[in-house]
C-alpha cells in the first residue's frame, strides 16, 4: 500500500483551511536558470563539543552577529596568526 506525500498546503486543503498567500508563494518552486549554490567549492569542517562549548559558542555568536562559519573562520584565523607570530619569536 503506497502512502502519498502530505504537505502542510494539502493538509490545509483538506481540513477546509485556505493556505495564506506568502506559504502559496513560498511552496511554489523559484524560477532560475541554473543557480549556484552557495556552498559550491566550499569544504565543511565540523565537530563534536560538550554542553559549555556549545553554550561558549551560542553567547559569541549572538554577541558578535555571526554565524557558526564566519565565528568558526575567524578563531581558526586568530589561532593560525598567533601560531606564525610564536613561530617566528622563537616561542614554537
Amino acid at each position: 500500500m503506497a502512502k502519498s506525500k502530505v504537505t502542510a498546503e494539502s493538509f490545509l486543503e483538506k481540513m477546509g483551511i485556505g493556505v495564506p498567500e506568502d506559504r502559496a508563494a513560498a511552496a511554489k518552486p523559484a524560477e532560475t536558470s541554473q543557480a549556484v549554490p552557495a556552498r559550491s567549492g566550499l569544504k565543511h569542517i565540523g565537530g563534536y563539543f560538550n554542553r559549555e562549548t556549545t553554550e561558549q559558542v551560542a553567547i559569541l555568536r549572538a554577541r558578535l552577529g555571526l554565524n557558526n562559519s564566519q565565528l568558526l573562520k575567524r578563531a581558526i584565523e586568530e589561532l593560525y596568526s598567533r601560531e606564525i607570530a610564536a613561530r617566528k619569536f622563537g616561542d614554537r
